[in-house]
């Protein structure tokens, strides 16, 4: 077994810490960043038959996601899983350096973001959200890496050779559950879905890459929350599902509904 003794907090100078969460949220943004900007790239030098947003226009949309981003990331925490403690503890909302944010609600920040950016700019919305599904599953991969650093989120007790102890006073084997979605909701989801997106190039740019990401991302999540433990204060409704699961159904039914509202305008198109 691995004992888990990694510091959450990479440089201390006292009043102010340099933790791997945020380095985890700021990599992600500024990878995703890059590698969106190659992918605009090559739209831009007509490796695509069709037009999509520029380089500046999506440095600009760029701004807005980091908004929804940690707003909807930190307000799905408090609202699913924690909401009476920050109901009685409401500075505490404001802690994000200290961990506790929602995929699920970061998404739907920018969705909401996205939105508002594609209305204001007179972009189509879809346009958007595929490239943005394209990148990110990096920042997915760098924020299930920081959960493992903290030691959060861990997963359920088990004696596979690769077990790790998170705490030596429960001294017990857990699964790291925070790597399998960093595999699967990372690097898996990184390849199926830019494999898709830069060679089966009818599916790009219409909606339908959002609408697979949506699908597969909620299918290995619900995988991964098999070895995860659910959070104590939740733990599972009707004695199997998690809030994670739950989260995940909303998704895999708004990715299918996506395809299918696509589907529909081809048609009437």
């Amino acid at each position: 077994m691995i004992v888990h003794n990694f510091d959450p907090i990479l440089i201390d100078f006292g009043l102010f810490q340099i933790r791997w969460y945020s380095l985890a949220y700021i990599g992600g943004i500024a990878f995703g960043w890059i590698y969106a900007n190659k992918i605009i790239n090559k739209i831009e030098n007509n490796q695509y038959n069709f037009k999509s947003i520029n380089t500046e226009q999506f440095d600009n949309l760029v701004t807005y996601l980091i908004i929804g981003i940690i707003v909807g990331g930190r307000l799905g925490y408090v609202f699913f899983y924690n909401l009476q403690f920050f109901a009685t503890n409401p500075f505490e909302i404001i802690k994000i350096w200290r961990g506790g944010m929602s995929f699920h609600g970061g998404l739907f920040g920018v969705i909401i973001a996205t939105a508002i950016f594609s209305k204001t700019t007179k972009n189509n919305f879809f346009k958007l959200s595929d490239i943005i599904c394209c990148v990110a599953p990096i920042g997915i991969f760098l924020g299930r890496i920081a959960n493992f650093i903290n030691g959060e989120l861990f997963g359920k007790i088990t004696t596979v050779p690769w077990a790790v102890i998170f705490s030596v006073e429960e001294n017990v084997g857990r699964h790291p559950s925070q790597i399998y979605e960093a595999i699967l909701e990372g690097i898996i989801l990184f390849f199926i879905i830019n494999f898709l997106a830069l060679r089966k190039k009818k599916l790009f740019n219409t909606g339908y890459i959002s609408g697979i990401f949506l699908i597969l991302y909620s299918i290995l999540r619900m995988i991964s929350e098999i070895f995860r433990e659910p959070d104590i204060h939740v733990g599972y409704f009707y004695s199997y599902l998690s809030t994670g699961v739950l989260l995940s159904l909303f998704t895999l039914a708004a990715g299918f509904f996506v395809i299918l509202f696509n589907k529909k305008n081809e048609q009437n198109n």
